[in-house]
């Protein structure tokens, strides 16, 4: 007989990475990369994978409890537990991340717009066209000529050719990427998630509807926030089609027509916008943050009027909200890393010694799989900074920023959970060659970093917080880390290739010129920019430097103060999301998710905040259920529907 398995808690293991809860996931996939690509790029709407929870999963999840539920009154042994529930969910958000708005919608436009867009005017062919590696790149007339123009097929052999070799030299990149991201998350799930005991805010909604559904689905209050939310986006998407029919407009207004008089007209874009599932999510975060979101931000908006009132605002790039982000994530970084020194330095001395025995028969990889992986695959990542041109030194700090980055917003997700994250242009392809010099760094560095810029633009699909996030809903749902781990392994690779398919069949279809959004700005901007920087006078900007060295400074004092002062009101993940493009949308729905907790909190304590949050939670559901109605009814129907975010 085998031996039964258990949890560290002493639980006995679910079955949950089963063949059918796999197969599942991916048969998913291509419809999914299918809908995402359709909705993201050629619809320009709805855009699932920009928010910290994709509702595609989340819908995914909620058609599999409507089917799942008559099996189990009825055929209970052929029902999917919540450990296979859980397990797909996790594959449908890995499976989601190649194909999202900010990876593979960059990279395809990106490895084909320079063949199509140089001329003679803007001598691309002399700046950089040289230096691009053909196994890298599409430069083949037909693929180009197709892929922007459309009317044609992607099904042609010479079309197929062009794609073959850089579709799976990029697919290999991202594969290696990504286990090493998988690596280091076994080296720090244990840490954070049974010594440091983080909360992990995002996995709340999966578990309660996966545990007991129909317990959750009977709760007055669930159904109540449900339809206030799914009310407000019916009544708008039915105005966006039919504009006579009244509404309330909660994400239109924008303060600054009403700010014309100087100073107060620098605050620039300052939108007044309501998103019901920022209020929900919002809700889940401690006050101290959903308080900082929204003062930092407003805090970011005064210094715009100060630098106006004292001549600063024509200053280039003041007051520099990508590279105080950039600060406070090293910041976040560094204190992850300095609180957990001591066990993360006794692990490593432990993996180092011939013959130590090691506790983890539980986690996703054996610790020295682990920490050997991790090496081996920067080895090869670096490689592949050598294979595009970068300078040794270049592609050292570049891996180190990029995984310290990574660890930042997995540990930022797993403590707090924020609604949004998407730190645009804080990688390191755009602030090294602001704190370097562009002329310092050379044209072969700059266009290696330019290749690499599609995964670093901006970070709203992250693998890293998804991975973990995955193996805290599996310790939660009683089933092993081990299987799991490749199966999201298995999830990004089958991600990969459905995401890449997805879009060259729309894209020869439609034509990235004539249909879509995404390929031609995407396309663009990363040529734009290294054009920009072999043309410009490619000196380093100082002030940007110090921008980013003021928020590394705040963000220490910030997490100091809050070690030393229990009552100290600012957290500094509100400072580091403070310069996210995407809190111009949510700062509104922090401040309301900030009042109403701390109403509830002060008033009614734990007790009242657990009897409401289901209310919370349907916010998000109602607005996720809506938002999935209209972006499928208007690429079904051809229409212009409504846009829930951004």
């Amino acid at each position: 007989m085998q031996q039964a398995e258990y949890t560290s808690t002493g639980k006995s293991l679910a079955r949950g990475v089963t063949l059918r809860a796999v197969f599942i996931a991916l048969l998913f996939a291509p419809f999914n990369s299918y809908w995402l690509y359709l909705a993201e790029s050629v619809k320009y709407t709805g855009h699932p994978t920009c928010l910290a929870l994709f509702y595609n999963a989340i819908t995914l999840l909620l058609v599999l409890l409507v089917l799942n539920a008559p099996l189990k009154r009825w055929l209970p042994s052929k029902a999917l537990s919540q450990a296979e529930l859980l397990t797909i969910y996790i594959m449908a958000e890995l499976v989601s991340v190649a194909p999202s708005h900010d990876m593979l919608q960059i990279l395809v436009p990106v490895i084909v717009y320079p063949f199509r867009f140089a001329t003679a005017e803007n001598q691309w062919d002399e700046l950089f066209l040289d230096r691009l590696p053909t196994w890298l790149t599409v430069r083949q007339p037909e693929a180009v000529k197709g892929f922007f123009e459309g009317a044609t097929t992607f099904y042609t052999w010479p079309v197929v050719k062009a794609w073959l070799v850089p579709g799976l030299a990029w697919m290999s990149f991202f594969l290696v990427l990504t286990f090493v991201l998988l690596c280091f998350t076994t080296l720090l799930r244990k840490q954070w998630t049974e010594r440091e005991r983080l909360t992990y805010p995002l996995t709340l909604l999966p578990l309660e509807l996966t545990s007991n559904p129909g317990r959750f689905f009977r709760n007055r209050l669930l159904w109540i926030g449900l339809g206030l939310a799914a009310t407000q986006d019916i009544l708008a998407g039915l105005t966006t089609l039919y504009p006579a029919v009244p509404s309330l407009n909660l994400k239109a207004i924008d303060l600054q027509t009403y700010l014309v008089v100087p100073p107060w007209n620098a605050v620039g874009w300052f939108p007044l916008r309501l998103y019901p599932f920022a209020v929900g999510l919002g809700v889940l975060l401690p006050v101290e943050l959903s308080f900082s979101a929204w003062f930092f931000y407003l805090l970011l908006k005064a210094q715009l009027v100060f630098g106006a009132l004292v001549g600063w605002s024509q200053t280039p790039g003041y007051p520099w909200p990508a590279e105080q982000s950039f600060g406070a994530l090293i910041g976040l970084f560094v204190f992850a890393v300095w609180t957990g020194r001591r066990n993360l330095l006794g692990l490593l001395s432990a993996i180092t010694k011939r013959g130590e025995k090691l506790d983890d028969e539980r986690e996703p990889l054996p610790y020295r799989v682990a920490a050997f992986g991790a090496l081996g695959g920067l080895i090869i990542l670096f490689a592949f900074g050598r294979f595009v041109g970068m300078a040794n030194w270049l592609t050292v700090a570049f891996l180190a920023i990029y995984i310290a980055l990574a660890i930042a917003q997995a540990r930022m997700r797993a403590e707090l959970g924020p609604p949004v994250q998407d730190f645009y242009l804080v990688g390191p392809d755009s602030l090294l060659p602001k704190f370097i010099g562009p002329h310092r760094l050379g044209r072969e560095n700059l266009v290696g970093m330019t290749l690499n810029w599609w995964y670093n633009r901006s970070y709203r699909s992250h693998p890293m917080p998804l991975q973990l996030e995955g193996f805290k809903l599996a310790e939660r749902g009683h089933f092993g880390y081990r299987k799991l781990a490749w199966a999201m392994m298995l999830a990004l690779g089958v991600g990969f290739l459905s995401g890449l398919w997805a879009e060259l069949h729309a894209a020869y279809q439609f034509g990235a010129l004539a249909k879509m959004q995404s390929p031609r700005w995407f396309g663009m901007e990363p040529w734009a920019r290294l054009e920009s920087f072999l043309r410009g006078t490619g000196q380093p900007e100082i002030r940007a430097s110090w921008a980013a060295g003021g928020g590394l400074g705040l963000t220490l004092l910030l997490n100091t103060l809050r070690m030393r002062l229990m009552w100290f009101p600012f957290h500094p993940v509100g400072f580091a999301l403070a310069g996210n493009w995407s809190t111009n949308l949510l700062w509104v729905s922090f401040f309301i998710a900030w009042l109403a907790k701390l109403l509830i909190m002060r008033y009614g304590g734990l007790r009242l905040y657990r009897t409401a949050l289901p209310f919370f939670l349907g916010l998000v559901l109602g607005e996720f259920l809506m938002a999935t109605w209209w972006n499928l009814f208007g690429i079904v129907t051809g229409l212009q529907t409504l846009n829930m975010f951004p």
